[in-house]
């Protein structure tokens, strides 16, 4: 079972649009996918369309990471009507924000990866939407996790908080877990027209070389309508949401690379 953490350390890149991008291609490939919504706001569950009545949440394992609690804050996504496929969702809940203090324990940091040991031989790839700090959830989940990918945009801040993610995480890779890797880091919102996205693209592949993922993910609103309707972006109507459905199968393909993970349905040719 690999695990991804999808993360920024700054609020509003899109980094839950992305999470639930890479989610609806792993499902059109088959992939066994749990979508972890760690993120206190709790927007991937609601852009997976599931139903939370007499299920636990992220804060009930965070409390108590046993698997009988694990598998009761688990349930399936309502995309698994559109085709056959395992793509499920450990709940998100506002409650999460108060495992978010500044200073957890070693236990709290590792409550995440004891949860997710419970249910390794059920899936191949698990996606943890991330909060957009580096408070406890955060370090909760990189510790669970094989690698991060980071999204920002083409911003002067958002630069400047992907270099404090990338720094950040070779921290947690020194001191608390040593298989910690970047995936990369996603440029998401990009106008390929904007001389000022063109700019800090540059600056980007000038600061962190190779780990800028291909390819950049283009401005749509293709993706937050598929989120709005609860439904993945793969089977979404209309040329724009299929380009961007295969940007999506593109960094898949590398998270698959990486992870080595198992896939039954090839990608589909753009």
């Amino acid at each position: 079972m690999h695990v991804l953490s999808v993360s920024s350390l700054k609020g509003g890149v899109g980094k839950t649009t992305v999470t639930l991008g890479l989610a609806s291609a792993a499902f059109a490939r088959g992939v066994r996918t749990l979508v972890v919504d760690l993120d206190p706001q709790s927007d991937v569950s609601t852009g997976m369309d599931i139903s939370v009545a007499g299920r636990l949440n992220i804060a009930d394992v965070l409390a108590n990471p046993k698997e009988k609690v694990v598998r009761q804050a688990i349930t399936s996504s309502g995309w698994a009507k559109v085709h056959p496929g395992t793509i499920d969702v450990l709940i998100g809940s506002p409650s999460a924000i108060n495992f978010d203090g500044p200073h957890p324990s070693v236990r709290d940091v590792w409550k995440l990866e004891e949860a997710l040991a419970t249910i390794e031989s059920e899936y191949d790839l698990v996606l943890i939407d991330c909060a957009p700090s580096l408070n406890a959830l955060t370090r909760t989940a990189w510790a669970a996790s094989d690698r991060v990918i980071v999204v920002t945009e083409p911003g002067l801040f958002s630069v400047a908080a992907a270099d404090r993610a990338l720094r950040a995480i070779e921290e947690i890779r020194r001191g608390l877990s040593p298989r910690l890797q970047p995936l990369g880091v996603v440029v998401n919102r990009v106008r390929p027209q904007s001389i000022e996205h063109q700019f800090r693209i540059k600056e980007l592949r000038d600061m962190f070389g190779p780990l800028v993922l291909n390819p950049q993910l283009p401005e749509r609103t293709s993706l937050q309508q598929a989120q709005g309707a609860a439904k993945p972006l793969h089977v979404w109507p209309g040329d724009s949401a299929q380009e961007l459905a295969a940007d999506f199968d593109a960094l898949l393909d590398r998270i698959v690379r990486t992870g080595r993970i198992p896939v039954t349905t090839e990608a589909p040719q753009a």
